[in-house]
């Protein structure tokens, strides 16, 4: 007489992840997020925003912006739109010239929202 097979019992499986811990970042900010990473991930925007930091009163002129990162005017002018609309610096003009300067607390927003959604969890 044939042996009938045995039953296949699975075992319990562990989890497949951690539990959550904290709150995930929702769609609408992550979308933000990524906005206002991309207009950092650029050398040349990287290098404007640094030479307005290091600037008397976090401020400079257009002119001496295009001297700093050895780009043409229009390319310049291209990277700031790009770090005015993320909300990084503010333009005002001044007669023919445009100054632009460091929105405060910009950058520690960024580095604040990392750290909300991206650090690891507090034991």
């Amino acid at each position: 007489m044939p042996l009938a097979p045995l039953p296949i019992v699975a075992a319990d499986p562990a989890p497949c992840c951690s539990p959550l811990t904290g709150e995930p970042m929702n769609e609408q900010d992550a979308t933000a997020l990524s906005t206002a990473l991309k207009a950092l991930a650029d050398p040349a925007r990287l290098r404007l925003l640094s030479v307005i930091a290091a600037s008397a009163g976090r401020e400079s002129c257009v002119c001496d912006l295009v001297d700093a990162v050895d780009r043409s005017q229009p390319t310049v002018s291209h990277h700031l739109k790009v770090l005015t609309d993320a909300g990084y610096v503010t333009r005002e003009k001044r007669g023919v010239w445009a100054y632009y300067t460091l929105v405060p607390g910009a950058l520690d927003a960024i580095a604040g929202h990392l750290g909300t959604h991206l650090a690891p969890a507090a034991a």
